[in-house]
């Protein structure tokens, strides 16, 4: 039995900035560092005391942050793999998100949508983003190891959860797994029909107990 926990980091400086994040490196901030003790709790609470358990991470300063209080709960390493990272968005990283408001071309309704140009210059297309990330959980996913804990990004999730059910990228075009910040989704791949499971999406009642603290 395969268990895959992804997190989704919690409350970064550029939620509240309201800037585009995209591989802006922004830092937790004290709410969101908050939230990822309450995220290593609750994971260490449902992983068995002695399992194995392997920690990936986006190398980004805000996942990075959320795995380091992972890390210290499970006593583990972090493995950093930029590819983890939350898609590229080009010169609109950093900006007020107004400016990518004003800019941005939506994907057309039926089409051409994986190598769609959203009209901002240096952004990564949906087919560049989810190629990476399905590059590093190919890898991911080489290991033997039941328990494996992913931090990465809200909207990079789609693409984890997308390589996770086999999906081809080709049609991953219209793909949209949503998740609160600081959720935890988990998946399962039992030992006997080898099928993967969704378990749960976007769990966040850690942080609601968190906050009862």
């Amino acid at each position: 039995m395969r268990t895959l926990y992804v997190v989704t980091h919690p409350e970064a400086t550029h939620h509240v900035e309201r800037v585009v994040g995209g591989w802006h490196d922004s830092e937790l901030t004290a709410g969101g560092v908050r939230a990822a003790v309450s995220i290593a709790r609750a994971l260490r609470a449902q992983v068995p005391d002695g399992a194995d358990v392997e920690l990936f991470s986006s190398d980004l300063r805000r996942t990075l942050r959320t795995a380091d209080e992972v890390a210290g709960l499970f006593g583990v390493r972090p493995v950093v793999d930029r590819r983890l990272r939350e898609k590229s968005y080009g010169e609109a990283e950093g900006r007020p998100q107004e400016w990518l408001d004003q800019r941005f071309v939506p994907p057309p309704a039926v089409g051409e949508r994986m190598d769609h140009d959203e009209g901002v210059p240096g952004a990564e297309t949906k087919a560049v983003w989810a190629r990476r990330i399905y590059a590093a959980m190919d890898d991911i996913l080489r290991s033997p190891c039941e328990h494996q804990i992913v931090v990465t990004h809200g909207g990079s999730l789609t693409c984890v959860v997308a390589a996770w059910i086999k999906m081809p990228i080709e049609s991953a075009g219209y793909a949209n797994f949503r998740a609160p910040s600081g959720s935890v989704t988990t998946l399962r791949e039992d030992d006997f029909f080898h099928n993967r499971q969704l378990v749960s999406l976007g769990d966040i009642r850690h942080l609601d107990s968190g906050k009862a603290g």
